[in-house]
């Protein structure tokens, strides 16, 4: 088992003989001895490659260098260390990680290890903000394998980037490419065209895109599992009305600020993605129960729901949820001023209150009360409640919550009360929080 082995490979050894020789590598053929070893990380591996000659040899096995993930790293490593080791993976290298690596990885690195990362299927360089478009030119000629890619906050990449990795770069199933703000629908569009096995999307912030480049992805993406466009706010319910049209195995949407969405975008969730079960429309303030009706009657998979500031919906919204999505484990209400106890006294005693329901966030609903908390207490997997700034909790109400639940995590403030506005009526009233402030 793999407990046994790491037991093995921490606990104390014989000292060496001269012959170079403890009992251990007497006792044990090579190949489990580098069996056991790969199972180590990068540091243990670097400490026993000192121990000795043999275990130098075997710690500094390629095999045992399939995976790297440099980011415990990311202030100290110098780009030649970063070479070495890609090259003494000796092709083996497949998943490579140098998240954070801000003066280490520039177009360079890639062109002097050329054939070592050829077989590379998951690279991350996240936050490396030296790549520009010539280094994902180089990823294009020497990863063709190349499956997952993490350029998240690279935001020197242009258009050009998209198309020089849908050259060389076909089989791409997962691409991160948020606050990449320089990207435009050509971008996409050239991307998509030369990588149908496209499952996962990540677009957070690249506030250029518009409807055009939403619907080059649902013509072209039928695999398409996840997808998040935060704060992408030029886009419209036509955009994304193509893409649930086109992309059926649709399960993770992630649309918070896009103020400009409606119910349409929801009627089309529900009559064409029925294995949705992430869904998060925070600060989507257009969207109202009729949306989330035909959404839970259709979506019954759902899991995680974020509907925070969607300032229109109701009880009603939490009735239809109750009702016809069963596998609820988080879903945050934050903002959301109209629902009351009768909304949570629903949800409560839906299907999946008892064993499903794990996360509820209510803060700033202020018609909430220590009701509210009664009707949670059956929900046996409730591990935290949000409660800020709900001004008719109060703390015997979390007391008794927590009889019922006491290993549940409650995140209350109880702040003052907001005074009254000034007798003439021309002062501005402010919510709690700017009093405080």
């Amino acid at each position: 088992s793999n407990s046994r082995r790491l037991i093995l490979c921490s606990a104390p050894f014989q000292m060496f003989t001269n012959s170079d020789e403890a009992v251990i590598n007497k006792k044990l053929p090579k190949e489990l001895l580098l069996r056991i070893f790969s199972f180590l990380d990068v540091v243990t591996l670097c400490r026993c490659a000192q121990v000795s000659r043999s275990w130098n040899v075997l710690a500094l096995d390629g095999s045992n260098w399939q995976r790297i993930d440099l980011f415990d790293f990311q202030r100290d490593i110098e780009g030649r260390v970063v070479e070495n080791i890609s090259k003494r993976c000796g092709g083996f290298l497949r998943k490579l990680s140098l998240r954070g690596c801000l003066g280490v990885v520039t177009h360079e690195y890639f062109t002097q290890t050329g054939r070592t990362i050829e077989k590379l299927n998951l690279l991350s360089l996240n936050g490396c903000t030296k790549i520009t478009d010539s280094t994902c030119n180089s990823l294009s000629k020497f990863c063709p394998k190349l499956k997952h890619l993490d350029l998240a906050s690279c935001t020197s990449i242009t258009n050009l980037s998209l198309k020089a990795l849908s050259e060389g770069c076909p089989l791409l199933e997962q691409l991160n490419i948020s606050w990449c703000d320089q990207v435009t629908k050509d971008g996409i569009q050239a991307l998509v065209r030369s990588c149908p096995g496209l499952k996962g999307l990540f677009l957070k912030g690249c506030t250029q895109l518009e409807d055009e480049a939403l619907k080059h992805i649902g013509a072209h993406c039928p695999e398409l599992v996840t997808l998040n466009l935060q704060t992408c706010s030029q886009i419209t319910d036509e955009g994304l009305i193509t893409i649930c049209r086109g992309c059926h195995r649709l399960q993770s949407l992630c649309v918070s600020g896009c103020a400009n969405i409606t119910d349409a975008i929801l009627h089309a969730l529900g009559q064409n993605c029925p294995r949705l079960r992430i869904l998060e429309v925070a600060r989507c303030s257009q969207l109202t129960d009729v949306g989330f009706t035909t959404l839970a009657r259709n979506c019954h998979e759902l899991e995680k729901m974020d509907l925070e500031e969607c300032v229109q919906i109701t009880d009603g919204t939490l009735i239809q949820l109750s009702i016809h999505c069963p596998r609820l484990q988080v879903l945050s209400l934050s903002h959301c001023e109209l629902i009351t106890d009768d909304g949570i006294r629903h949800l409560g005693s839906g299907p999946c209150a008892h064993d499903r329901l794990e996360v509820i966030e209510l803060d700033n609903c202020p018609l909430i009360t220590d009701a509210s908390l009664e009707h949670l207490k059956s929900c046996h997997s409730l591990d935290r409640i949000e409660l800020y700034d709900c001004q008719q909790i109060t703390r015997a109400g979390i007391k008794r919550l927590r009889t019922h639940l006491p290993n549940i995590k409650v995140h209350a403030y109880f702040a003052p009360v907001t005074p009254p506005p000034s007798v003439g009526g021309s002062r501005q009233r402010f919510c709690r929080c700017c009093v405080l402030l």
